[in-house]
């Protein structure tokens, strides 16, 4: 095998990673921010740095995209298909950001995963992304939708006696464990999904066998990438996560980053699944936001953020697939 295309790839993969940091580093932090609960310096230092801390906790959604996904191909052919999957991936990133849209940067790489796949004749494990990604896609954000509006219902609840000020005070400080929460949740999902290619790709150029743990240098260039995006911030996203669907108070971005980080934690640990981080924390929010009431949520805003979400994966693929033509035509 090529060590040239091996490295050029796992050089494209750390470069997605980035990206993907600078792309959802809002999904942690933009509700502390728009509540003024941390400084935006403040906010992207401590993401970046759980964002490290949680692409060490496991390694199960790592091995969903490894080996869950796509069979793992094989020769330059395998490694040209999953240098065409990340250039879709990226490219679907720098444009959803340039528009401040809150598309999946997950999706987006399971999108051009499968684009690249079809592109080079490898098989897709159609069940395997209907039950690992297709499925949450659609679960996860009514999930994130549902819980938010209870979670938030409870708050109001219990301190509906409470003095307002005192209260909002509280949550403020509170906000700052919720967004940790957030940032080590994104960190234990969002790192593993390049580990995963990052060990096909080793795998394709027979430095690793199928099967192999995830070595320690793979975790720690995937996690200090992705902390380094997430440090590069992604203001654009921020402020459509932090204003533009609803104006939070502390109180409600605490709510929704623990639902957030909730839903994250348990999707990683009992069902390996790769979820999307922009997914949750949206829908989270919305649900948050319909407690004050139902069009205190700029639905509008939500729509296109939704809309967005159903044509990441095709759009992802389509440019993958284009990718693979060019590589295959250029190189291969």
């Amino acid at each position: 095998m090529d060590t040239f295309a091996l490295v050029v790839t796992i050089a494209v993969a750390l470069f997605f990673t980035y990206t993907n940091g600078f792309h959802d580093s809002a999904n942690a932090i933009a509700t502390s921010v728009s509540t003024r609960a941390l400084t935006p310096k403040a906010a992207l230092a401590m993401a970046a740095v759980m964002n490290l801390a949680g692409a060490f906790m496991g390694s199960g959604v790592a091995k969903t995209v490894s080996e869950g996904l796509i069979q793992t191909p094989v020769g330059s052919k395998g490694m040209g298909i999953l240098f065409a999957a990340l250039v879709g991936a990226i490219v679907w990133n720098l444009i959803t950001w340039y528009f401040g849209l809150p598309s999946s940067s997950s999706h987006a790489l399971f999108g051009g995963m499968v684009g690249a796949a079809l592109a080079g004749g490898t098989t897709v494990y159609w069940s395997g992304v209907l039950d690992k990604v297709v499925i949450p896609m659609f679960v996860s954000p009514v999930v994130g939708l549902l819980a938010g509006y209870l979670v938030m219902t409870a708050i109001m609840w219990i301190f509906r006696k409470a003095n307002p000020h005192k209260a909002k005070r509280g949550f403020r400080i509170a906000q700052t464990v919720s967004a940790a929460g957030m940032a080590l949740g994104h960190g234990l999902q969002d790192a593993q999904k390049t580990m995963g290619i990052v060990v096909m790709a080793l795998v394709i150029a027979d430095v690793e066998d199928y099967g192999d743990p995830i070595p320690v240098w793979v975790k720690i260039a995937c996690a200090v990438m992705l902390s380094l995006g997430t440090y590069a911030g992604g203001w654009r996203i921020m402020r459509t996560l932090g204003r533009k669907i609803i104006e939070l108070d502390p109180p409600q971005g605490f709510a929704a980053e623990t639902t957030g980080a909730s839903i994250m934690f348990t999707t990683a640990f009992l069902f390996k699944a790769p979820i999307s981080t922009t997914h949750v924390i949206t829908s989270a929010i919305m649900g948050v936001g319909a407690t004050k009431r139902v069009n205190a949520v700029r639905w509008g805003v939500a729509k296109n953020i939704i809309l967005g979400w159903f044509i990441t994966m095709p759009a992802a693929a389509i440019v993958a697939a284009a990718s693979f033509w060019v590589v295959n035509l250029a190189v291969l």
